[in-house]
């Protein structure tokens, strides 16, 4: 038996990105590091004292986001009320922490390079 099926529907961007988060963005912020994004979901570390939220608690955070085209990449800031899905403990220091976006990305930061060789592809055929 399987237990470790994936249930991912979309591919996820792993990259390392600061990310601020708060359950109230007027207090004070934490700091955490991006682990992996999708467009409706996000996984970052922080540290285990008081600021790393938990399970079931809502989270706002401010990150930015690679935004890649023919050119290269620029960073996309987004704000994003979350609601924390799962914590874990990676040691003693440090969490991971998954959250679930209140409303997604405008789009599939995983997929951006599938993405753009469709589009490439089109325009080709488009054009020939």
């Amino acid at each position: 038996m399987d237990t470790g099926a994936e249930r991912r529907t979309e591919k996820r961007l792993r990259y390392n990105w600061p990310v601020w988060f708060a359950e109230d963005f007027d207090e004070s912020l934490g700091q955490g590091q991006m682990v992996d994004i999708a467009s409706r979901a996000a996984a970052f570390t922080c540290r285990t004292d008081g600021e790393c939220p938990f399970p079931g608690n809502p989270v706002t955070t401010r990150f930015s986001v690679p935004m890649f085209d023919s050119d290269g990449f620029e960073m996309a800031n987004f704000h994003r009320t979350r609601q924390v899905f799962r914590v874990d403990r990676l040691n003693n220091m440090t969490n991971r922490v998954t959250v679930m976006f209140n409303e997604p990305l405008p789009f599939r930061p995983g997929e951006q390079d599938e993405q753009n060789v469709e589009s490439e592809q089109s325009l080709q055929f488009a054009c020939v």
